[in-house]
């Protein structure tokens, strides 16, 4: 069964009542974590004219809800799901019974961090969705991957590789060839300087890990990446949010964040993508980031360089680890965005007093290095394969984003920073967390504003993917969605990009 799919009627003729069959939907949303603990259910009159039944009908529906303890009634507010704690999944489970085997039971629209990863499980063959974050598959190339797993794994080469833990740092041979690739950025580091990751999130991880404690803070972009802000969350980690615009973080901003906290409270690192930021597009400007250097240098800051969009960015935008030779950025990257999803091969290249504590918490979550895939990588980077293919793919998604902007603004969106990169920023002018809803009902998935924010807020932003919205049944979906009666406009946070 595709999850997102479109959602087939409530059935009049189906052996469970409506109640039953409405009620199944949300338990199983909730269920499933894809429905946010705190999130708010739609009202009653918006979810009887959505699918087609009495108020009555929902209210009872409601009301198997809060039996279950899936959602509380807040007086005059409506319905909000729970936090479910251990105790209740008992409870929950035995007065759903009935409700968990509803065959039409959908996920819910990516209203928090976690839903947006669980969203991008789609079978194969699922049609290309706004919200995601990965490039098509029909985009990739399988057979270069394929044909550097054989060459490195042919005759005793192969028990070399698999029949021994790999080296701490990683593969020697993928570092060296990391080390001449970082060449071409500006960004100058031994291959001593390299450690290698199980992607660029688990390379942040080592990083935050490494330099931070439960308690500490850390400034993060804002909008950002959601689940940066979920996974600092998890380590206990407070999180200061800096607002970005199209040259990069409000300095002035930072600078008071810095300042406003006591000293042995003060900001031990930032955290930023200073090349197509996630998820507006933008880039560093040259003159914002010597600024920035220097900020950090004053207050004794270390920046995380997150440049996970590399391989589709021209090789000439000023990277900060470029600009002051690693002396206080560790730059991050990682090969999943250009090659494919489950790839996951990433890298981290730091100053060298902290290399050894990096590998140490490396071995500590991992135990080893994946020989096998990294010496397929250096293969792909040595020969010139991966270049090739991100010119290639750099080539189509250019076509891609032009289609889509004229798309977007056809539908009567605009775009709230200059369309580059892999994503858009697109304005809607109505409520994205409630047009998520909605248009996941027609089987789209939407990537809404809230969600980029530290504190999740009502935006009229949600993120596209330049290469996914090249459907225009989508964006004339999206057009009727956004004309639902009672979709409210709430007040945006202040990006915008010049007038186009």
């Amino acid at each position: 069964m595709n999850p997102l799919a479109p959602l087939d009627p409530l059935s009049r003729h189906a052996d469970a009542t409506l109640t039953e069959q409405l009620s199944g939907r949300f338990a199983e949303r909730i269920r499933q974590r894809l429905l946010a603990p705190g999130s708010r259910l739609p009202s009653v009159r918006d979810c009887a004219r959505r699918h087609g039944v009495s108020a009555y009908t929902v209210v009872a529906a409601y009301d198997q809800l809060l039996a279950q303890g899936l959602v509380e009634a807040r007086k005059q507010r409506g319905f909000f799901v729970r936090e479910q704690h251990p105790r209740d999944a008992g409870r929950a489970a035995a007065a759903a019974a009935p409700a968990a085997a509803d065959p039409v039971a959908r996920p819910r629209a990516p209203l928090s961090a976690i839903a947006l990863v669980r969203s991008m499980f789609q079978p194969p063959g699922a049609r290309p969705m706004p919200g995601l974050g990965t490039l098509p598959s029909e985009w990739l190339d399988l057979p270069m991957l394929s044909t550097a797993l054989r060459r490195v794994s042919s005759g005793a080469q192969l028990a070399a590789l698999a029949l021994q833990y790999g080296e701490p740092a990683g593969d020697l041979r993928l570092r060296r060839a990391l080390s001449q690739r970082l060449v071409d950025f500006g960004v100058k580091a031994a291959p001593e300087q390299i450690v290698t990751s199980f992607g660029a999130t688990h390379a942040l991880d080592i990083v935050t890990r490494s330099l931070t404690h439960a308690g500490d803070t850390v400034l993060v972009d804002e909008p950002g990446w959601s689940v940066e802000f979920a996974r600092l969350a998890a380590l206990g980690l407070r999180v200061l949010p800096v607002p970005r615009g199209e040259d990069g973080p409000d300095l002035a901003v930072m600078e008071r964040l810095i300042e406003a906290q006591k000293p042995h409270e003060r900001p031990r690192l930032y955290i930023t993508v200073s090349v197509l930021h996630n998820p507006t597009g933008a880039t560093l400007a040259l003159g914002h980031a010597h600024r920035l250097l220097k900020l950090a240098q004053a207050h004794g800051l270390h920046i995380v360089e997150d440049d996970t969009y590399a391989h589709l960015a021209p090789p000439h935008l000023p990277r900060l680890a470029a600009l002051d030779a690693l002396e206080r950025t560790i730059y991050i990257s990682g090969f999943s965005k250009i090659l494919v999803p489950n790839w996951r091969v990433g890298y981290l290249a730091a100053p060298p007093g902290l290399v050894d504590r990096f590998v140490d918490t490396k071995l500590l979550g991992s135990l080893t290095t994946t020989s096998l895939t990294e010496q397929a990588l250096a293969h792909c980077l040595e020969q010139g394969l991966l270049r090739r293919h991100a010119e290639r793919v750099m080539a189509r998604l250019d076509a891609a984003r032009a289609r889509s902007v004229q798309l977007a603004e056809a539908a009567g969106c605009r775009f709230a920073a200059t369309p580059r990169g892999l994503f858009g920023w697109v304005d809607t002018g109505v409520d994205t967390e409630r047009l998520s809803q909605v248009m996941l009902d027609g089987g789209w998935l939407l990537a809404p504003g809230s969600i980029f924010h530290a504190t999740p807020r009502p935006s009229t932003l949600m993120r596209i993917n330049f290469a996914t919205t090249q459907d225009a049944q989508f964006w004339q979906a999206l057009q009727r969605a956004r004309d639902t009666p009672g979709m409210a406009t709430p007040r945006n946070p202040g990006f915008s990009a010049p007038a186009r």
